[in-house]
């Protein structure tokens, strides 16, 4: 299930290279990268593990309420997370000249289904 709808995204976000489920553990739950996409996946996801997790106290110690995407923009791609639960998070890598807009919109849409199949 995970994986078609992280394909789905990912073929559906213009310059879409990969995305991936991740527990904040580190550990994938599952991922799909685009053929011609050279990235290591599951080693994005895990060091962003570690930034999303200082986010999520950063958010807590400003009582901002609880994250809920954040983006990062490098040169070589953009990766945008969305927090499914306390648990587990969604990202996409997108290319430079990508939609990031359009991947955005597909996470939060279907960020609901995820979180249903998690539980």
């Amino acid at each position: 299930m995970f994986r078609d709808v992280l394909q789905e995204v990912v073929r559906s976000t213009e310059g879409g290279i990969a995305a991936l489920i991740m527990g904040f553990d580190g550990i994938a739950v599952d991922h799909f990268v685009r053929d011609d996409g050279a990235v290591d996946v599951d080693t994005i996801g895990m060091e962003y593990s570690v930034v999303l997790k200082d986010i999520q106290k950063a958010a807590d110690m400003l009582d901002a309420g609880r994250a809920q995407e954040v983006a990062i923009r490098a040169e070589r791609m953009t990766t945008v997370m969305r927090l499914i639960n306390d648990t587990y998070f969604v990202a996409l890598a997108i290319a430079p000249d990508g939609n990031v807009g359009r991947g955005r919109y597909l996470l939060r849409t279907k960020v609901g289904a995820m979180r249903e199949a998690l539980e």
